[in-house]
């Protein structure tokens, strides 16, 4: 049997694609663009990402091939930061957690603030994370 040499990489002249040989295989050389690995992924971009991966595979393929994942799961963290804000403003004034209560009873101040913050986070993992 002849003894072939196998190339390190080589172009597939009908796709364009870049192929880099592992072992015994060919696997395509896939790399992000620059423009696209620059946002800021927060915690809440996290939870979305580990969502997408575990119960919505296509649409993350989709973006992923796209190039959009980043961009869409910084934008995601984003919206889930300023409407949690919101909420937990909205949800103060209601309940009258004021600097003044602040500055009297500072446990039961931050009782208060970790309920709200923890029923506007459920909030927006119902709205915004897990649909």
């Amino acid at each position: 049997m002849e003894n072939v040499e196998l190339k390190e990489r080589f172009i597939d002249e009908r796709t364009g694609i870049e192929y880099i040989r592992c072992k015994d295989y060919y696997l395509p050389n896939l790399v992000m663009p620059e423009e696209n690995t620059n946002y800021q992924i927060g915690k809440y971009g996290r939870m979305k990402l580990n969502y997408l991966k575990n119960h919505k595979k296509s649409e993350y393929l989709n973006l992923f091939i796209d190039c959009k994942l980043n961009r869409y799961l910084h934008e995601i963290d984003i919206a889930c930061n300023d409407r949690i804000n919101a909420i937990i403003s909205k949800l103060s004034k209601q309940e009258n957690i004021t600097e003044e209560l602040k500055a009297t009873n500072q446990l039961e101040w931050v009782q208060a603030m970790n309920n709200i913050k923890n029923r506007a986070e459920a909030i927006v993992f119902n709205e915004i994370i897990y649909v």
